[in-house]
């Protein structure tokens, strides 16, 4: 059974800064708290595939997986995949950025459905992705505002 996510969140720094910040993957293990290292195995225009690596979970398992991701710069949106799917069927994000206010609003769409013989079902999963997507999305809020230029008064 298909499941997926929507979290977004608000980041007091304007769309260019965020975009720039935000997707460049070589710099992930920076923006992220839970990735060790980043690398990138492709580049094609837009379109970028990379190994990610996670760092150990609380066994002490690591994760790693290539994905694919493409930016489309003037809609001021990503879409990816993951080519390795571990113990996912198919594990898809979407990726899109727009003016809120004094700053930008990032949201983070995923699609995904766990293999039966996953360590988890859908609903485990699902509970995890969000809880860890709300720490990372503020883990990267709080960096990407240390970062950006201050407004002019």
């Amino acid at each position: 059974m298909a499941s997926s996510t929507d979290n977004s969140v608000h980041i007091a720094a304007p769309l260019d800064v965020v975009w720039r910040l935000t997707n460049d993957v070589r710099t992930w293990p920076d923006l992220f708290t839970e990735y060790a290292s980043v690398e990138v195995l492709h580049e094609d225009g837009p379109t970028v595939r990379f190994r990610l690596t996670m760092v150990p979970d609380d066994d002490g398992t690591v994760w790693s997986w290539v994905s694919e991701r493409t930016t489309d710069v003037a809609a001021h949106s990503v879409r990816a995949h993951r080519i390795e799917t571990g113990p996912f069927v198919y594990m898809r994000i979407r990726w899109s950025y727009e003016p809120d206010g004094e700053g930008t609003k990032m949201r983070w769409r995923q699609e995904f459905e766990a293999k039966p013989d996953a360590p988890f079902d859908d609903e485990a999963i699902t509970k995890r992705i969000n809880e860890n997507t709300r720490i990372q999305m503020d883990v990267i809020k709080k960096k990407v505002e240390a970062a950006a230029p201050a407004p002019h008064s």
